[in-house]
Parts: C-alpha cells; structure tokens; sequence
C-alpha cells in the first residue's frame, strides 16, 4: 500500500484514531489502578483517590505514564512484594478451581506456572499439559482467574479457538464470551 494512501486514510480517520488511542491509555491506566500503581496525574485530588478505581490508590514509583506509553521497567510497578501477594492470590485459589473444574473439564493440568505475561493472560501447552497464567490476575475480580483457567483446560481437550473449543465454552461457562470481552478491556501490565 504506498505510503500517500496510508496518510489519506489516517487524516479521513483521524477522530476515530484517537478515540481508540484515547480508549487504549485509559485501559493501560485502568490497569495500573487495579495493582496499586497509578500515576499521580490520574488521581482525583479532591478526594485523594484513584480516579479509576475509586478507592485509595497505592504509591505509585515515581516514573511517570505518558499518553500511549507503557512504564519502561516494569520492576517499578511489580515490587517483589506485589508479585508475592499476587501468587498468593491465585495458589489459594487454585486448589478449590482445580477441584471444582477438573471432574466438569474432564482434564486437568500437569503443572500450573504464574509468570508475568506482557500480551495474555493465559497460555496452554496441550501436548504436556502445561497451563501458564498472567501474575496480574491475581490482582484482579476472581471471575477473570476462573475464566482464564477454564479457558486454558479447554485446550486440554480442544486446541485453537473453533467450534469445540467454542461448544465446550458454551456448557463449561454460557457467559463466557462477555467475561472474555471485559478481561480484554483490560490492561495487561
């Protein structure tokens, strides 16, 4: 595509690019907010709270976000401590969703790892029946760790995204496109 055209379709479409960009920082913000690391200019001052989340907003490191910019060290957002109280979140869960889960799924994994992801929430190696999960889930609702480690067992059974893995979503969790949808609003930090 030569690059005139490219720089027509930009200005035609120039209200509808920003709202998206606009859409994107919010989201990354929103991000922050859930773990503690909002950055000043996004809080309320008048009430000393995040804007975003509505209660008190931890200390954010003094690095600062600009529009469209991702923090460049994320050690500044996942303190050693964070990523502790984050696993601790999702290792006590696990037990009681791998329980509930596993006899439903009719799988369950070999071996569960939380690791920082920078792009998903969740990965599944079917052929050893290793799931992954995104740290940051443990600092969010529970319904989105429950919905991602379904999501993760059902490729145990079904690999990609077609119709078994569809049909097999459906009866697992019938809401779990709209759960899908609100997990993906969100920032992954």
């Amino acid at each position: 595509m030569p690059q005139r055209q490219i720089e027509d379709f930009i200005r035609q479409h120039r209200l509808w690019v920003d709202r998206q960009r606009r859409k994107i920082i919010d989201a990354h913000r929103e991000g922050l907010a859930r773990i503690g690391a909002v950055p000043e200019a996004s809080r309320d001052p008048a009430a000393g709270k995040s804007a975003m989340s509505g209660g008190a907003g931890a200390p954010y490191h003094s690095q600062s976000v600009e529009d469209g910019e991702r923090p460049t060290d994320p050690a500044l957002i996942w303190t050693e401590q964070r990523r502790r109280e984050a696993a601790a979140v999702i290792e006590s869960a696990l037990p009681a969703l791998l329980g509930y889960w596993g006899p439903i799924i009719g799988r369950t994994p070999t071996h569960v790892t939380l690791r920082l992801m920078t792009s998903r929430w969740g990965s599944c190696t079917p052929s050893t029946g290793r799931i992954r999960l995104n740290l940051q889930l443990g600092l969010m609702e529970p319904r989105f760790l429950e919905y991602v480690l379904v999501h993760e067992m059902t490729h145990l059974w079904a690999r990609g995204h077609g119709a078994e893995f569809q049909r097999r979503m459906d009866e697992y969790l019938p809401n779990w496109r709209r759960t899908r949808r609100e997990l993906n609003r969100q920032a992954i930090v």
